[in-house]
């Protein structure tokens, strides 16, 4: 199956999208990414040519993204949030001629051949342009469908090219979570991040299901909306699950039946608040860009709090020493994947391919983590995140989790530092929540009394608000740079 024959799976009545005060049937939505689809070969985009999307949430990027794919281009999703600096660079290295957005972009490169087109006006009905042939027999669901640019520590970010077998594999692979057409999915996260567009489109879309979407989340429209419109199931960040139990009622979430949770590790103390007020289980879930993205995820009806949920269907997973042996079940190791799922490699980069994929096709995710005896998997971090404190290593995860449990905190991250003594040292950065105070010293007494002593960070710091990146993750790379680098 191809990615844009997703506009079939649906009833012809039934509603698909629901977007701005539209209510969009299946029937309706096949025929507007049709009529996009002959727009965007009147521009002379062929297969294999690459277009962008720089777009808010809205049913134009959807309609956009399947008719690009309709016809065999590769679609380039792109961050808003990003800096024309950041924006060309994309551009230049996907070899972008058009990109389609909702605003007119600052592009002043006299280097770069790239035309701009309303993404607002792409499904309108025109008469005058032809019909856009079909794609070729031999075109297959292994060719190219997106390049997902993943921004790394430090560098420019790669491209993860995903193919149509990826991204549809990775939506049949969550059919644990029970979505029916009778159900609304609220499409809230941006859809330009795979996260987004796997579980809270493409599922539901596979499901024949209807998806609700907001072009970004604010609190009040984000309760209103799943309030009025009877939400049934929404994959969120944890942030969100936060906000929504601190200003939510219990009948603003009252059709709820699912919440999914993904993108960075769900704080226990996020999970139980939000659990005891509304009484909806989260399924935690985890995944990368580069795995289309999910590759665990707590089933629906059997979660396992704090856990990341067992490996899903059709995967298969090892877990890793650093000599790339595998451990003991229940050991510690560096996860690694393989299935339908893994991209195709990294655009135009065949180095950091054969990095991220070894010869025998593992794509090596760089997470450490644990399995049950149930089969629940466990992230403990990332590699690249690993505190090593006088020869002892330290997952700032376990340290962050700690601090979450202290009263009147808010948010809270934990980065290495560099320390003559021990090599490297912990530094927590953390804000309060409103009306409260934090005396450090009662915080480290707390710690002290939870973690072993070389765990507790060598240095607090309170801020306002943590940095966080597009999809609402706290960022630690803006932290080291904003707050570390700028004081060494």
């Amino acid at each position: 199956m191809l990615v844009h024959e997703i506009v079939k799976r649906g009833r012809e009545q039934d509603i698909a999208l629901v977007n701005q005060g539209r209510r969009i049937t299946y029937k309706d939505f096949a025929i507007a990414v049709d009529n996009a689809r002959n727009k965007i070969y009147q521009l002379g985009v062929r297969q294999g040519d690459r277009v962008a999307i720089f777009s808010r949430n809205s049913a134009e990027f959807v309609y956009a993204y399947l008719a690009i794919a309709s016809l065999g281009a590769i679609c380039v999703p792109i961050n808003f949030q990003l800096s024309s600096r950041e924006i060309v660079y994309i551009l230049k290295n996907a070899g972008v001629e058009h990109v389609y957005t909702y605003q007119p972009l600052n592009l002043e490169d006299d280097k770069l051949n790239v035309t701009q087109h309303d993404i607002k006006s792409i499904a309108q009905a025109d008469s005058s342009i032809p019909k856009a042939p079909k794609l070729t027999d031999d075109f297959s669901d292994t060719n190219p469908c997106v390049i997902i640019y993943t921004s790394g520590t430090t560098g420019n970010p790669k491209g993860a090219v995903l193919s149509h077998r990826n991204l549809i594999r990775n939506a049949q692979q969550m059919r644990n979570m029970a979505c029916t057409r009778e159900c609304k999915v609220l499409g809230i996260l941006p859809m330009y991040h795979c996260f987004s567009w796997t579980c809270s489109l493409l599922y539901p879309l596979y499901c024949g299901a209807a998806v609700v979407i907001l072009s970004s989340f604010t609190p009040k429209e984000t309760i209103k909306v799943i309030h009025d419109e009877k939400i049934t199931d929404m994959y969120v960040v944890p942030s969100i699950c936060s906000i929504l139990t601190r200003m939510a009622t219990a009948e603003d979430m009252a059709s709820l039946r699912l919440v999914v949770s993904g993108g960075t590790t769900l704080p226990l103390k996020i999970a139980n608040d939000f659990i005891n007020k509304f009484g909806v289980e989260i399924c935690e879930g985890y995944g990368l860009s580069e795995s289309s993205p999910f590759v665990t995820m707590n089933p629906y009806g059997k979660p396992k709090v704090g856990s990341a949920g067992p490996i899903i269907p059709d995967i298969e997973a090892r877990f890793i020493d650093s000599e790339g042996n595998d451990v003991e079940k229940g050991k510690e190791g560096e996860l690694i994947i393989k299935g339908d799922n893994v991209m195709l490699g990294y655009w135009n980069m065949p180095e950091a391919t054969k990095e991220a994929i070894d010869k025998d096709g593992w794509l090596h995710t760089g997470d450490i983590a644990r399995i049950d005896e149930d089969g629940y998997v466990y992230i403990v971090n990332r590699l690249k995140d690993l505190i090593i404190s006088m020869g002892e290593n330290i997952y700032p995860r376990e340290v962050e989790e700690v601090i979450y449990q202290f009263p009147g905190i808010k948010d809270a991250a934990v980065v290495a530092v560099e320390d003559k003594l021990r090599g490297q040292a912990g530094a927590c950065f953390y804000s309060v929540q409103d009306g409260e105070t934090v005396d450090v010293r009662k915080l480290k007494q707390y710690m002290q009394r939870n973690l072993a002593l070389y765990k507790i960070p060598r240095e607090f710091h309170q801020i306002e608000e943590l940095p966080r990146t597009s999809t609402g993750k706290i960022s630690k790379l803006k932290i080291i740079e904003n707050y570390i680098n700028t004081a060494s």
